[in-house]
């Protein structure tokens, strides 16, 4: 290295004071660690509950048929009324489950 108005002189740091950064950063790696840990089980725990959740309900399905000669649509809603849009042939009365 070429400077001017240097000594060239090299720093040496005290064993103590490498000895303490050293104690702190194992204490910080210590503490990332149990970090990671805790988040991949809130991770699981989580994932564990939205399913918990999920199963408490049971999907139902219904199949509705429709008739309709002249090309109308009949649609049936999850709480069992029938709606009818369009008209078509028919002998007018609309089917209930």
């Amino acid at each position: 290295m070429d400077c001017k108005g240097c000594d060239n002189k090299t720093t040496a740091v005290p064993y103590l004071v490498y000895e303490g950064e050293m104690a702190r950063g194992e204490r910080n790696l210590k503490r990332l660690w149990i970090t990671v840990i805790l988040l991949i089980c809130l991770l699981v725990g989580s994932n564990v509950g939205w399913l918990i959740y999920e199963s408490q309900y049971m999907t139902e399905e219904y199949t509705v048929e429709s008739n309709t000669d002249g090309g109308g649509t009949a649609i049936a809603n999850a709480s069992g009324e029938v709606t009818v849009y369009g008209e078509g042939e028919g002998d007018g009365q609309a089917a209930r489950p």
